[in-house]
């Protein structure tokens, strides 16, 4: 894990980057000595932005599933869903 002040970031902004790219770990920016942003590589934040949506929609079922029990109710037949919408 790396740390630069964000007076160093501005002057070594390029190998700031290339150290988050490569060694696939954040780079902390620090102001005053607490960290204040974070510099990661593009990829590994498309890889955490869908892991986080993941575990959203699991987060999601859960609740519906937990809702269903409570109330007694069943899923919708998908054929209903669909005429719902105007898809069939």
């Amino acid at each position: 894990m790396s740390e630069m002040t964000v007076t160093d970031a501005r002057s070594r902004l390029s190998e700031a980057v290339d150290t988050a790219r490569v060694n696939h770990e954040p780079v902390y920016l620090l102001r005053r000595g607490r960290r204040v942003a974070a510099l990661i590589d593009a990829e590994d934040l498309a890889i955490l932005i869908a892991a986080a949506e993941d575990l959203e929609d699991l987060r999601a079922a859960n609740a519906a599933r937990t809702e269903m029990d409570e109330t007694g109710e069943g899923p919708v037949p998908w054929e209903e869903v669909k005429a719902e919408l105007g898809l069939t």
